[in-house]
């Protein structure tokens, strides 16, 4: 494999956990906006992509391959979590 193979392999592993903190984060900010006027959106979705992104790579070393349904749940989890955290330190 070449290296911009890699780097597309790469690319590709850690795009869900992008998307879904994006998303994620915007969907927070429309529905807890006063609660969360103190964050911006990109700070929010910077901190629920990096808790996707940190789930995949665990799910990838515990489960020794890509696509589980139990790293997605993970990843899903954790960037839930990352959000309650975010809206807790808030408070």
């Amino acid at each position: 494999m070449d290296i911009l193979g890699a780097l597309w392999h790469l690319l590709n592993f850690f795009a869900p956990a992008w998307v879904v903190g994006a998303l994620a984060a915007a969907l927070a900010k429309v529905f807890w906006r006063s609660e969360l006027r103190g964050l911006t959106w990109l700070k929010l979705a910077l901190r629920a992509s990096l808790a996707c992104a940190a789930a995949l790579v665990v799910g990838m070393v515990i489960e020794g391959r890509d696509g589980r349904m139990s790293t997605y749940l993970a990843m899903v989890l954790a960037c839930a979590g990352a959000l309650w955290w975010s809206l807790r330190r808030l408070r």
